[in-house]
């Protein structure tokens, strides 16, 4: 054995020391891109290769089944002397020890989304590359499906791929693995996944509502709900309260801000609950007295609310120096502290200016919407790039509630179903693909604020609302 594989290594190894030299010349610069982005698929292609026999290999995978690819890219690149088999280098001192874990530079920020995984290596003295273990052991696979292929000379995958299980929780399924060798062809590949019974998922699309959820999926790969509580006006001790009633009646959505002055409370209210911080989808917003030092007040959210990350960061609407804001947006999005960014207060007009200036396409767009300012012509506009909307002040906003839950039109549709004009109004903004976050101090109307999924509005009574539509804002935002 050991003899074919010094031959193996005699013959390729000018390729080998060539292809990693690249990769690791190219790591830093191209971490970033190694993150997933893509949204579509539930199947991802994760793959390390030094010869780019298994990046080829790869890419077949890919086509065929419609996967996302990403690259495990070393964070520290293997040098000629690491690679040199039985010399006592770097790669013989790793796979010589159960416990070496090398580094990878980037991420899959989105790795949730994947229900079935095909992950591919090189053999390395008869297994993995630890790498590959590093890869494993950073995300939680729980109930994903991983199909294991290694691209070797002679060795079988075996062993390589049964001593990854372990690795990995209990409720991971582990497909039959298959090797291919270095003249493998595109139709072996297709072949191969032609034989596999792959299991079914659903694919969800970026920005379009699951009623039966009650989520959505953004384009940075996380889930949000589509409705929620906003906190506008309230105090640290109503903002508590009023946390406390939505997360005792199913919600899942906060929405603060630094000008809101309740940060620390909404914090203090999600640290003191039972609900699984990982269940809690919480937004904040800089204002434009912070852009001009964004990355520590991005900080300070963190300080105050005592939370690990912020599901979701907004500008709170145009200024000076937004761009230089939603640059650091985008990069506490690289390092973990937020998971996803957007806007509030922006129209067509500010993002057809904005968005050709920054590099991440928002996650959502925060903007006055109800029946008597209805943005009909900006909704549509926001969504098609496959951006969420939400609606602030859903209810009319204070001063202007009681007219709009009194108008007869809305009034004579609650009455046909049973609820209330408040429920009407948030059903039709759901309808329309805008989410929503009513503020409310009372524990009452905070739990019939989210009973939004047992009536359904027909076609007539949507356009009803909509021929509401006055252009009348009641915010200058």
């Amino acid at each position: 054995m050991k003899r074919y594989i010094i031959l193996f290594f005699l013959v390729c190894m000018t390729t080998l020391l060539a292809a990693c030299s690249a990769e690791g010349a190219d790591a830093s610069a191209d971490s970033e891109n190694s993150d997933v982005m893509d949204t579509d698929s539930s199947i991802l292609v994760a793959y390390f290769s030094c010869t780019g026999t298994t990046e080829q290999i790869s890419g077949w995978i890919a086509e065929e089944t419609g996967a996302d690819s990403y690259e495990i890219v070393p964070e520290d690149p293997y040098t000629e002397e690491d690679l040199a088999y039985y010399t006592g280098g770097r790669a013989d001192q790793e796979q010589a020890d159960d416990s070496a874990r090398p580094a990878i530079a980037g991420s899959v920020e989105n790795i949730e989304q994947y229900s079935v995984i095909f992950l591919g290596y090189p053999i390395w003295h008869g297994q993995a590359p630890r790498i590959i273990s590093t890869f494993l052991e950073s995300y939680d696979l729980s109930d994903v499906t991983i199909i294991p292929f290694c691209t070797s000379h002679s060795s079988g995958i075996g062993s390589s791929a049964e001593n990854l299980h372990d690795l990995c929780s209990d409720t991971v399924t582990w497909m039959e693995g298959r090797r291919f060798s270095e003249d493998a062809t595109e139709s072996d590949v297709v072949e191969w996944i032609d034989s596999l019974e792959l299991p079914e998922s659903e694919v969800r699309t970026v920005g379009e509502f699951d009623f039966e959820t009650k989520t959505v999926l953004l384009n940075s790969g996380y889930e949000m709900p589509i409705m929620g509580l906003g906190t506008y006006s309230l105090t640290d001790e109503e903002c508590a309260v009023s946390i406390a009633a939505l997360l005792e009646a199913g919600g899942r959505l906060i929405d603060t801000a630094y000008m809101y002055g309740n940060e620390a409370a909404v914090g203090q209210a999600i640290r003191d609950s039972d609900v699984p911080r990982e269940e809690i989808f919480v937004i904040t917003k800089l204002y434009p007295s912070q852009f001009d030092h964004a990355a520590e007040a991005i900080d300070e959210a963190l300080e105050k609310m005592g939370l690990d990350y912020i599901d979701m960061i907004l500008l709170h609407h145009p200024g000076d120096g937004d761009v230089d804001a939603y640059l650091a947006l985008e990069q506490a999005v690289a390092d973990g502290k937020v998971h996803s960014i957007g806007l509030s207060n922006w129209y067509v007009e500010e993002l057809e200016e904005f968005l050709p200036q920054v590099n991440i396409t928002p996650a959502l767009v925060q903007n006055e919407i109800h029946p008597y300012y209805q943005e009909n012509d900006v909704i549509p506009y926001i969504q098609s790039p496959g951006i969420v909307v939400q609606g602030w002040y859903p209810l009319g906003g204070r001063g202007h509630t009681s007219e709009l839950l009194n108008d007869e039109t809305i009034t004579a549709i609650a009455e046909v179903h049973g609820v209330s004009s408040a429920q009407v109004i948030l059903r039709w903004n759901l309808q329309k693909g805008v989410v929503v976050i009513p503020g409310s101090s009372d524990p009452e109307h905070i739990r019939e604020n989210l009973d939004l999924f047992g009536f359904e509005l027909s076609d007539g009574e949507m356009e009803q609302i909509n021929a509401l539509d006055r252009n009348e804002k009641h915010d200058w935002y």
